[in-house]
């Protein structure tokens, strides 16, 4: 896979995150989060919804019209949404109860418009598929991590694996509340280590556009 290629699908990952840098799907961040389970399980379903949606849009790119495209694009969006979860109630159906009316609602989660609109309809359908791919790992990421974080501090379980004694649970976390306070500490976090990461790369860049002068 070309430099170029492996940039679309990994920039999703935490330069271009979706959650974590752009701020985009906070809703189901904040309310799927109380357990990893949830957070694997909508980071999948935002995924798939990303994929399908991402490869059709590309290949109409050239048969919507302008004038209706956003509409079309809703409702592209909207019939992998319905699949998605009519599949969870049938297979998952505790899961399906957990996350309730949020898999209904990834129709309009901004990420999966958002990447239709900005890449898609500009790109071919291979690049479509990977960044599509790479948004829906970055948002499964970004749930994860928080679900983590919230699961262990209020629950004191990871994966409904008990560790922690319930006097020692924090239940703010698995509330509301708890939900702010993660994803702008993680957020913060990951901010932080990208800028770093985007100094240095720009240190060594200019490190060699320096030559020393010829004695």
């Amino acid at each position: 896979m070309s430099n170029s290629k492996l940039n679309i699908l990994t920039k999703g990952f935490f330069k271009e995150n979706p959650t974590l840098i752009l701020v985009l799907g906070c809703c189901p961040t904040l309310a799927v989060t109380t357990s990893v389970t949830n957070a694997l399980g909508m980071g999948a379903a935002t995924t798939f919804v990303l994929l399908m949606s991402n490869m059709l849009i590309s290949a109409l790119k050239n048969v919507i019209p302008d004038k209706v495209r956003i509409p079309s694009y809703i409702v592209i969006i909207a019939t992998f949404v319905s699949m998605i979860d009519l599949l969870i109630q049938g297979f998952l159906p505790s899961l399906s109860a957990s996350l309730g009316v949020f898999i209904p609602l990834i129709v309009v989660n901004c990420i999966v418009l958002g990447r239709a609109e900005a890449f898609a309809n500009k790109n071919t359908v291979f690049d479509s598929l990977l960044d599509g791919l790479g948004m829906g790992i970055g948002f499964t990421i970004a749930l994860t991590l928080i679900g983590a974080i919230r699961e262990i501090l209020g629950s004191g379980s990871i994966m409904g694996f008990q560790f922690i004694p319930a006097e020692y649970h924090i239940l703010i976390f698995v509330l509301a509340p708890g939900a702010f306070l993660v994803f702008g500490f993680v957020m913060a976090a990951v901010r932080f280590i990208v800028n770093k990461n985007e100094e240095k790369k720009k240190q060594k860049a200019a490190k060699r556009c320096i030559k020393p002068l010829p004695v």
